[in-house]
């Protein structure tokens, strides 16, 4: 059984949806037979009966109607992995918050979400992954759960298979050693002294992505505590060790080759691990106090740092092993922040990675939108006013590598106002757009700044990142911390093809010289079969998806031949039963590009952009119109357990519950807008 969801919010933040039969994973086959979708499907009927697509419209627009909270926004839940939990209840045991109620639930959930083999996954129905299961066996056994239980027995042998703890990520080893189970030696060294490197220096943290910046300031704190708190025997995992560790263990592996960029930093590291252990490090206390006050200053008002669990956990653990005490201020609210992400039922307790109230009320404005709501319906009008309350108006850390641009556009949280971004920022005022506030001329000045905003984010190869403009430096992945390979924010294309979109819809000519670049840029990018990659979603349809949106917006003539490559490599990848389906592992094998059982949201994107390229009369979105049909629920939602959104590729993916059902409902409406015109 799945655990209830945030209780403001129950129907889109459902844990109850029951794990579906997986399908056999298909692609059309050549010369299968296709239909048009029958007219009486979109036509009303003779006496206004309402047709099967204008009842699977009112039932998706009603049901976001119902889930509509008072203040005017949609939240739903943000799902990720066992690492989330399992790490807070970690933080629990390390500050001496020991909450025996609190720590039963969360292991009720890490239990719940083990899978049949003994492993824990990334994503629903992924292979298992050897640090994630590790976490949550640490997790479970700091929760009373001894060695010889069941669950416990099955995991281990999964783990000592898979080599053990020396195999794990970086993260989990951290961890592991601040509680004296796995040695600091064997941590690639993040020195506090680079907290004094100047601007432009390939080091200097603002040369890292914002996410890496707001999690490796406050972690180079506690590593340069080090700190340990030493565990009784019966919470220790020493036997999640293959074999007694040696020294020479706590070495990193080196590629093929000698003068790599990979081997050049591990010998660094070497050199690191010298410095750090001698006791002369003359920069090392001024470059501590920067890094307290850096914590201190990027603390929102509500106690969170950056959005994201990563930097609000090693936040308050950093002030924590500054010698802060729980009840300071800073503390508290850092400790409250992360509780108010936590999802807490009768018998578990789950963590979200992170809250997305804003890009979630952004997407069902747009979708309400398109299912025909008048844009001057009290519900939009309170949707779009809380949207224009979130606007960012204090300068972030992009003021650094942009510092002539003045402060605008919106953040993915509440409140952040340190990282607004681009994406978010994008489809807040192409929601807006329409919509009837009261104030027009207050929410015209809102879409100008951030319209501002955003373009001067524009990285200088003509593509935009989400958070940092010219955040480019690849060398950075090569170092031994980056094991996740996510340590910058690159400009991708469906970021790029977000921003054209916009460009596109708020009248900006094709002459201009940001959309010139900005549209060689995803031509350079799209691949040679035709579609784009997808950063921010489940993948190749995902990005193609906002290019071609992009594109048409921007009136691009959709018949150009880059164009009908991307439609027709669409096409070729919709399955037997209508719709579409792509599974994370597209992102470790590209030859799974477009491949995997049907789901409503990727479904979605594929109708989207297919009606962007002139496609509505095709018999592809015919059958994805009847697939989406045909699968919603009575109460008119869908059904979706699969991962369609990712927060780093191949390593941290994401499931958006909002996703299932207000890219169907933007799908449909758009379809029968376009169908009507037609007629």
């Amino acid at each position: 059984m799945k655990i209830s969801k945030h209780p403001i919010s129950h129907a889109l933040t459902s844990f109850n949806d029951a794990a579906r039969e997986t399908r056999e994973e298909t692609q059309k086959k050549p010369g299968a037979k296709v239909h048009h979708l029958p007219a009486s499907i979109w036509k009303k009927k003779e006496g206004g009966a309402t047709s099967p697509l204008d009842l699977a419209i009112e039932r998706s627009r009603d049901f976001f109607f119902r889930e509509q909270l008072p203040e005017g926004y949609w939240w739903a839940e943000l799902e990720s992995n066992a690492t989330i939990t399992a790490e807070y209840l970690m933080l629990f045991r390390f500050m001496g918050l020991m909450d025996k109620e609190k720590e039963r639930k969360m292991a009720n959930y890490l239990l719940r979400e083990q899978t049949e083999e003994g492993c824990w996954c990334i994503y629903f129905g992924g292979p298992g992954d050897l640090s994630t299961t590790i976490e949550a066996y640490f997790a479970l056994k700091l929760a009373g759960y001894p060695a010889d239980h069941p669950a416990m027995q099955k995991a281990r042998a999964f783990i000592l298979e898979r080599g053990g703890i020396l195999k794990a990520r970086v993260f989990t080893k951290i961890f592991l050693a601040l509680f004296g189970e796995f040695s600091w030696l064997g941590v690639p060294s993040m020195p506090i002294e680079m907290m004094l490197l100047p601007n432009g220096f390939t080091f200097n943290l603002y040369e890292f992505s914002s996410w890496s910046r707001a999690t490796i300031i406050p972690l180079s704190i506690v590593m340069a505590e080090r700190p340990v708190r030493k565990l009784p025997p019966w919470a220790r995992v020493q036997e999640l060790y293959v074999r007694p560790p040696r020294p020479t263990d706590y070495t990193f592996t080196k590629e093929d080759g000698i003068l790599t960029w990979k081997n050049i930093f591990i010998g660094i590291d070497h050199v690191l691990k010298v410095y750090e252990a001698s006791p002369i490090r003359p920069g090392m206390k001024r470059a501590l106090a920067k890094a307290e006050n850096w914590v201190l200053e990027h603390q929102e008002p509500t106690g969170d740092w950056g959005g994201i669990q990563p930097a609000m956990l090693n936040s308050v653990l950093a002030l924590h092993c500054l010698g802060y005490a729980k009840d300071h201020p800073a503390v508290a609210r850092g400790l409250q922040a992360l509780a108010n992400f936590a999802i807490e039922g009768e018998d578990e307790l789950v963590l979200q990675s992170c809250v997305s109230p804003v890009w979630d009320t952004a997407l069902g404005l747009m979708a309400m939108v398109d299912a025909e709501v008048p844009t001057d319906h009290p519900a939009l009008v309170k949707a779009a006013q809380w949207l224009l309350d979130r606007e960012v108006r204090k300068p972030g850390d992009w003021k650094v590598k942009a510092p002539d641009l003045e402060p605008g556009g919106w953040a993915f949280e509440f409140l952040n106002d340190w990282y607004p971004d681009v994406d978010d920022s994008g489809i807040v005022m192409m929601a807006l757009k329409d919509v009837k506030v009261k104030d027009q001329k207050a929410k015209e000045a809102a879409i100008k700044r951030g319209i501002a905003w955003c373009l001067g984010m524009q990285s200088k190869n003509g593509g935009w990142g989400a958070f940092d403009k010219d955040n480019t430096k690849h060398i950075l992945n090569k170092i031994p911390f980056a094991d996740l390979e996510a340590l910058i924010d690159p400009p991708t294309a469906d970021l790029t093809g977000r921003m054209l979109e916009v460009m596109g819809t708020f009248g900006y000519p094709k002459d201009d010289q940001v959309a010139v670049r900005a549209l060689q840029f995803v031509k350079d990018a799209q691949e040679p079969e035709g579609p784009w990659w997808g950063r921010w979603g489940v993948n190749y349809i995902y990005g193609t998806w906002s290019v071609l949106c992009g594109l048409d917006a921007f009136g691009e003539d959709m018949n150009q031949p880059y164009i009908r490559r991307a439609v027709n490599w669409l096409k070729s990848r919709q399955n037997m039963d209508g719709g579409w389906g792509e599974s994370c592992a597209s992102y470790d094998d590209p030859s799974l590009a477009g491949i995997g059982e049907s789901t409503a949201s990727q479904t979605g994107w594929a109708l989207l952009a297919l009606l962007a390229a002139g496609e509505v009369e095709s018999p592809a979105v015919a059958r994805g119109v009847q697939y989406l049909i045909d699968t919603q629920k009575p109460d008119g939602t869908w059904d979706e357990q699969q991962f369609t959104g990712t927060g780093f590729p191949k390593y941290f993916m994401i499931k958006y519950h909002i996703y299932r059902n207000c890219f169907p409902l933007m799908a449909l409406g758009r379809y029968r807008s376009q169908k009507r015109q037609k007629a």
